[in-house]
């Protein structure tokens, strides 16, 4: 729904000749509409001049490109490559030009409010993701430092100071150019001000020295991921030298832990860790997934005085002492988001997993139980743990070897929870071959009866419309769901795993000649 207000201000904005000359004619309270209306219409050269002109002194994407009276639309999912490069450029036009119109009074632009999603809707259907404008925001304050050595810039430049909050992606590729940007802030105008920060990629030389520069003392949201080589030393360094006062969230990388090459001396090592992590006081969300931790959950999380609300531990090979701890951990009345994917909870620790599952009852958000060997024997014991859960808003147990006669039982559970909108469901077992084995590898996976599995997702949707709640989204993503970073970045990171795997062979090589 659209009023009237927006209409107009449509209409102008399509009018691309007339609107850069009228701009300067414009009520400045009305700046605000002018550029939802021209993102909406994707009028690049529009967009560019109003923020040129921009009169305001807050610039938040959030807040301009989220649903308002005037639009309902939101287009915070709607990250077009035109309209955020037109919208960044606009930007270094701002603080290099002259403003014939309003006094320069922009203190504070916000970009953390905009997501990047598969799908754009838009006319050039490409999207600037987090790698991209970060990149892109880096080259506009090298360009802005370099404009400022010309005779003829304006010295009214030098008064300008913009914060930028961001959320910023580094990669190897991209450290060169974001490094200058954070090194040379303090002399530039336009300031990156790191509000989340994700590296990729990266050479712990680069990661521990980049790190200083985002002024960590603000970071909310600290990302080490994939093709980072952290392990367990060199995080007790970097928790012990860099203060992290403000982290809500720390996701470490793949096998960062791995207890079964602990040595005695390094059990010292790891509970020092954990008094480390004590101190990030304000630190609610925690993801390990991939680590081996086996019997040392404890070690890590008891020290922590601030309950988590997110844990993922998929396939750290928990034992039981490890369920028992987190059964009876502070943390177990607090969790909104639980991932134990990998784990035979319903076999091995059933016990202890159902006492999680009902210490976590009342706040618990999101379950992943991801190849966890849930078969039908186990789905009647399931049902009864889920049902506390009656704030559940997504459940994913895909890998499971579940039959098409048990999906059928827990969606009918599943139509009863007030709250639940996603869902993520495995191909039911009697869809396989009969030799079929789990876990499944990838050849295995895609290799099941689909016309069978097609009949079963229309009767398993059948249920939920049956009940009224055709609101619930219901998926079976085989490989995974679609990962913003990951897809903006493959291409460097198949050949960091490609260089990663020449390097192993060689120095596995050279050993054997010696």
């Amino acid at each position: 729904m659209k009023s009237l207000k927006f209409i107009a201000a449509e209409s102008f904005v399509l009018d691309t000749t007339n609107a850069k000359k009228n701009l300067i004619y414009i009520s400045q309270n009305l700046y605000p509409l002018l550029f939802k209306a021209s993102y909406l219409q994707e009028q690049s050269e529009v967009i560019h001049d109003i923020i040129q002109n921009w009169p305001l002194a807050e610039l938040n994407l959030n807040k301009l490109l989220g649903a308002t009276v005037d639009c309902e639309d939101d287009l915070t999912k709607r990250t077009c490559y035109c309209c955020m490069q037109a919208f960044l450029n606009g930007l270094k036009a701002h603080v290099l030009s002259c403003s014939t119109t309003y006094t320069k009074k922009l203190k504070l632009v916000d970009l953390t409010g905009i997501k990047d999603v598969e799908f754009q809707l838009c006319k050039c259907n490409k999207s600037l993701g987090k790698w991209a404008r970060t990149e892109l925001v880096a080259r506009i304050c090298y360009d802005v430092l370099v404009a400022m050595q010309s005779d003829t810039i304006n010295p009214a430049v030098f008064d300008i100071s913009i914060n930028i909050l961001m959320d910023v992606f580094v990669t190897n590729r991209s450290y060169e150019t974001v490094v200058p940007a954070l090194l040379m802030r303090c002399h530039c105008p336009l300031k990156i001000r790191c509000v989340e920060f994700r590296v990729d990629s990266l050479a712990l030389k680069s990661l521990f020295y980049i790190i200083k520069l985002v002024e960590p003392g603000s970071l909310k949201k600290l990302e080490m991921v994939h093709n980072v080589r952290l392990e367990m030393m060199h995080l007790e360094v970097l928790l012990t030298h860099v203060s992290f006062p403000e982290l809500r969230s720390l996701t470490l990388p793949a096998k960062a832990f791995d207890v079964r090459r602990l040595a005695p001396e390094d059990e010292a090592v790891l509970s020092h860790i954990g008094e480390l992590l004590s101190k990030l006081t304000r630190l609610n969300e925690l993801s390990l997934a991939f680590s081996t931790l086996t019997g040392r959950i404890r070690k890590l999380l008891s020290p922590l005085t601030t309950p988590l609300q997110v844990l993922e531990i998929a396939n750290c090979s928990l034992n039981h002492a490890d369920m028992a701890y987190l059964a009876n951990s502070l943390h177990a009345e607090y969790l909104q988001r639980l991932d134990l994917s990998g784990h035979d909870v319903a076999d091995l620790f059933p016990s202890t997993f159902f006492k999680l599952l009902s210490r976590a009852s009342h706040t618990l958000k999101s379950l992943t139980l991801e190849e966890c060997n849930i078969g039908d024997n186990h789905v009647n014991m399931m049902i009864l743990g889920l049902v506390p859960c009656r704030k559940l808003r997504e459940f994913k147990f895909l890998g499971n070897p579940v039959s098409s006669q048990a999906l059928k039982s827990l969606f009918s559970v599943f139509a009863d929870f007030p709250h639940l909108e996603y869902i993520e469901f495995p191909v039911s077992r009697d869809c396989y071959p009969n030799n079929i084995t789990y876990p499944l590898d990838d050849e295995s996976l895609v290799n099941y009866d689909k016309s069978k599995f097609q009949r079963l997702r229309e009767e398993l949707l059948l249920i939920l419309h049956q009940a009224n709640r055709d609101d619930i989204v219901v998926r079976t993503p085989l490989f995974g769901n679609y990962d913003a970073e990951i897809q903006e970045t493959r291409n460097e990171l198949g050949v960091f795993m490609l260089q990663s795997l020449k390097d192993a062979l060689s120095s596995f090589m050279d050993s054997g000649a010696k």
